[in-house]
């Protein structure tokens, strides 16, 4: 059974580019994949005009990582044209006031630091520790994968991701909101985007799905694809 035909907005993470979608959009024969490029914007309230523009007419959206919050707010700004919403191993409150948000910024900045001294690849492989399982370290394919992506990426687009994340703005409004069948999937063991956060998201919005992914950390859709793409399958299904 194939998936209805609808529009899908695919909305990629920080450091990431349609590549991270490359699994589902195999697989979502039905569908119309679309993975617009914002990684040269600077606010999330950017990415989600850039992302809104890709696409023409109702839409299903899922976004991963910080796509996720691309995609609450493509729902804010067109909540009509959003059929479906899916978010992924992501968040929705603004960068909290206090140590927990100094320290934050502190380690995003340090981050920054070692891609401006040592260039994208040394960024990442510092970055990649605690983004997939702790198991899935050794698994040479996986990360050169995700080190090929991030390689992809400008040091000036980099800082610009930086900044529209530090500057984020709160989605609980948004979550709220949502009256569209909604999915809410996380890698169990998502160490920067936990699965109880998720599980926050979910008691916020009224038609929510919630899907952990076994064995698997932040980069569902890569260390966990049939998984991820199981659930998306049955969200596109969703009257």
């Amino acid at each position: 059974m194939s998936e209805p035909d609808t529009t899908v907005l695919m909305l990629p993470g920080l450091l990431c580019d349609a590549d991270v979608w490359e699994p589902q959009i195999a697989s979502l024969t039905g569908a119309r994949c679309v993975v617009p490029d914002y990684r040269a914007a600077d606010s999330i309230t950017r990415m989600a005009q850039i992302a809104l523009a890709a696409a023409a007419g109702p839409v299903s959206v899922v976004g991963h990582s910080m796509g996720g919050r691309v995609a609450l707010e493509v729902a804010r700004l067109a909540p009509l044209r959003v059929m479906r919403l899916a978010l992924l191993d992501t968040g929705y409150q603004a960068r909290p006031a206090g140590p927990a948000g100094e320290y934050e910024a502190r380690e995003r900045r340090r981050l920054v630091a070692i891609a401006r001294t040592h260039g994208m690849r040394a960024m990442g492989s510092e970055w990649v520790r605690g983004m997939v399982h702790p198991d899935r370290l050794d698994d040479a394919a996986l990360v050169d994968r995700i080190l090929a992506m991030i390689e992809r990426q400008s040091f000036d687009s980099y800082l610009c991701q930086v900044n529209a994340l530090l500057t984020r703005p709160d989605a609980t409004e948004v979550l709220q909101s949502i009256r569209c069948p909604a999915l809410i999937g996380c890698g169990r063991e998502d160490a920067w985007s936990p699965l109880a956060r998720h599980e926050e998201m979910a008691r916020l919005m009224r038609h929510a799905t919630v899907a952990a992914f076994d064995q698997c950390g932040h980069m569902a859709t890569l260390e966990q694809p049939a998984a991820v793409t199981q659930s998306l399958q049955q969200w596109l299904r969703a009257p």
